[in-house]
């Protein structure tokens, strides 16, 4: 989200997870470098305390995840410094995350469709949440999820979460759109955007498991071969109405702002932006549901400032930080606690971005979540995310 993202709840992964927990452990992701830097570490080899701060962050974030408000009072606080590379795609920041000798960055914000990658890839290590004080207070179903909890090891801490919207032009789409289907018609074309990410397959697919219940589509991100291909045809033929697939949040932007764009899949963050400039849009989730994102702060196996990164992660949990990130975004935080900040921010902020919303609203998010070729309900049928790296490619031309 986030020059931009965003994910989040992982549901059918038991045996997946297990593969994953022993690939992980195979790469050496338990160690890395903050048990020796660290001014203590347990039995597990996990710190059980943070030592000295080393003086320097470096970070890959989405777009609008490390604003000044929160970021500058934390390096006043702790003396490091935050050097920010905005990632554009979950491709670019598991890229970002292996280059270097996977030692250039220190923490990702990684959401749902990413965060399983890097974890199998041994690129991120397990964290001790007992050293994150917000841990305790952030909802039950970001505690431990699938995505970023494997075999009881924490990958990371949860950060923030939220749907993937259709956003439109309100002076020019009418009646206000109810469906998906708005932007798959072709009274819209060449004034369509969608983001530029395999898993833009996942949201056709939702789509189509409405409009088609034949197919049989339970699981937007676990899709057999004739699931698959109906939904990269939708793509296919939806790619003539497209003005642009959209890399970056502020690409968007832009295309609503010029009027090149009336309608596309979105994230409220774009919604605030173009509104607060005046620009006549509003956002929706549709009848058929959304999928969405729930972003984890994750460690690298190889910091190299991981006190500092530590300290963050303790500052970006706390409710107040939560919520200004939360409000600034329009997303739902991790932590509990910040529903009362955020409403002192800005009233009725919570129950604006759902952070009061009960756990259903939560599990009826189609969240994020790295396709795997084991389907978790004992087929393995499944058409993986190297498939489906390969078919946006193509498809894209």
């Amino acid at each position: 989200m986030k020059g931009l993202k965003r994910s989040v709840r992982w549901t059918a992964l038991a045996v997946a997870t297990g593969t994953l927990a022993a690939a992980a452990a195979g790469c050496g992701g338990g160690g890395g470098s903050s048990n020796s830097n660290n001014a203590g570490s347990g039995g597990n080899g996990l710190p059980t305390k943070v030592g000295p701060a080393e003086g320097q962050l470096n970070l890959i974030a989405w777009q609008g995840y490390t604003e000044d408000q929160w970021v500058k009072p934390f390096e006043q606080k702790t003396g490091c410094q935050v050097n920010v590379k905005y990632g554009n795609s979950s491709d670019e920041m598991v890229t970002l995350m292996r280059q270097g000798g996977g030692g250039q960055y220190d923490m990702v914000s990684a959401s749902g469709d990413a965060s399983l990658r890097l974890i199998k890839g041994g690129d991120v290590q397990p964290v001790n949440v007992n050293l994150i004080p917000g841990y305790k207070d952030f909802i039950a179903q970001l505690k431990s999820p699938p995505h970023n909890t494997i075999d009881g090891k924490h990958y990371g801490v949860s950060y923030e979460w939220g749907p993937n919207t259709l956003l439109y032009n309100t002076q020019k789409v009418s009646p206000a759109p109810t469906s998906w289907a708005t932007i798959y018609d072709a009274k819209y074309k060449g004034q369509v955007t969608v983001p530029d990410n395999p898993i833009q397959i996942a949201d056709a697919a939702l789509y189509l498991s409405k409009k088609d219940p034949s197919l049989g589509i339970t699981d937007p991100y676990e899709l057999n071969k004739d699931q698959f291909d109906a939904a990269v045809n939708l793509l296919k033929q939806q790619k003539s109405l497209i003005k642009k697939y959209w890399a970056s949040a502020t690409d968007e932007i832009d295309l609503f702002k010029n009027g090149d764009a009336l309608v596309g899949a979105s994230w409220p963050y774009q919604t605030n932006t173009l509104q607060a400039d005046n620009v006549p849009v509003k956002d929706t989730i549709p009848q058929e549901g959304a999928t969405g994102w729930a972003d984890t702060w994750m460690l690298s196996a190889k910091a190299k400032h991981p006190n500092c990164a530590y300290l963050y992660m303790q500052w970006a949990t706390t409710p107040k930080v939560q919520a200004q990130q939360a409000i600034f975004f329009g997303e739902t935080p991790a932590n509990a606690k910040a529903c009362a900040v955020m409403d002192k921010l800005a009233k009725g902020s919570c129950h604006q971005y759902h952070g009061d919303a009960p756990a259903s609203y939560y599990d009826s998010i189609k969240f994020w979540k790295t396709p795997q070729a084991d389907c978790g309900n004992g087929k393995t049928d499944c058409v993986d995310y190297t498939q489906w790296q390969q078919a946006w490619t193509a498809l894209k031309g």
